[in-house]
């Protein structure tokens, strides 16, 4: 197995996630429906999320998102991509892959997101909801792992830039 191929576990770790994530979208909408009562619901339970039991995982998540986009972005330096988010969508010339590499690096954060709002919605709101926790794990993992990934792209880009050509290699 070549450095560049994920392994196994990460794949299957990735593909878990995925369904996982499928699995609740659809789990969500059937059980709850989708109307304008559920979507305030939503939005009230989201912004109560930041106030009261386990506010920790709002700094826990962009912390352990940071610590999985770090060595990525500086990967991305040295094998010369641009920044992740808009190759891995919008670039052509883009390697293929690129997406998938990004979901394989975030499927371990997200299962600790998905993970973490289960206990807190039973511990505060005594039941789940699906979607909710969905939305928090790309809120606060996700989204914070593709900043800090093209954060730790530039500045391994002008941090190995300003010591020379040859550290890229």
């Amino acid at each position: 197995m070549s450095a560049a191929e994920p392994s196994s576990v990460a794949r299957a770790m990735t593909w878990l996630t995925i369904g996982l994530a499928a699995i609740l979208v659809v789990w969500g909408i059937l059980r709850y429906g989708w109307s304008m009562e559920i979507h305030q619901r939503f939005w009230t339970d989201i912004f109560d999320r930041i106030h009261g039991p386990m506010t920790f995982r709002f700094y826990l998540q962009p912390v352990m998102a940071a610590i999985a986009a770090l060595p990525d972005g500086i990967k991305d330096t040295r094998s010369g991509h641009k920044s992740f988010f808009w190759s891995a969508l919008w670039d052509s010339g883009a390697p293929k892959g690129r997406l998938r590499e990004g979901l394989m690096s975030t499927a371990r954060v997200v299962l600790l997101g998905l993970s973490m709002d289960v206990i807190y919605q039973f511990k505060v709101l005594d039941r789940f909801y699906p979607g909710e926790a969905l939305m928090m794990a790309i809120l606060l993992a996700v989204i914070p792992y593709f900043i800090f990934r093209w954060i730790a792209e530039r500045v391994a880009r002008w941090w190995l830039g300003s010591k020379g050509t040859n550290t890229l290699a």
